[in-house]
């Protein structure tokens, strides 16, 4: 694991506004007709409550400001009729600062939450990319991801 990554603190809060402002504006980019622009998924108020979940670890690439972050939510199957038991780790959000991408900060967060994930039993690491977010779409194979199921829609 990089040295550089560790959970998030309450003092990195309005630096994770920032990046999530970045991270808005692709997705507004890409599907103007469902992102608002200038705006982000979480408040201040929201991201210093998801701090002390266990279940949502925040990482981030620190070194000597946050140059990027890594959202993770943990769930688990039990007793299903149909699905095994498993733990499974859901890359919320990965985000570089666009200043600082080209220097694999990308990779190390991603090697991490890999490596966070095994270390409590996970069975899987999953994630989503917005169609037409390319340099996602390939960073994500790089990484060795393949495609779990596919979401279609029809606009009306």
């Amino acid at each position: 694991m990089s040295n550089n990554i560790r959970k998030a603190r309450k003092t990195d809060v309005k630096r994770l506004i920032t990046l999530l402002h970045q991270v808005n504006m692709v997705h507004h980019e890409i599907r103007p007709d469902l992102f608002k622009p200038h705006t982000t998924k979480y408040n201040e108020e929201e991201l210093e409550s998801l701090l002390s979940d266990a279940r949502m670890p925040i990482f981030v690439y620190d070194d000597g400001d946050v140059r990027g972050y890594a959202f993770c939510q943990i769930s688990e199957v039990r007793d299903d009729i149909l699905l095994h038991d498993i733990k499974s780790l859901y890359i919320d959000d990965i985000c570089v600062d666009e200043a600082a991408r080209g220097r694999h900060i990308g990779k190390a967060l991603y090697d991490h939450v890999c490596d966070y994930a095994r270390s409590i039993g996970c069975y899987n690491i999953t994630l989503n990319v917005w169609e037409g977010n390319a340099p996602a779409l390939s960073f994500y194979r790089n990484m060795g991801m393949k495609v779990l199921k596919t979401t279609m829609e029809v606009i009306l």
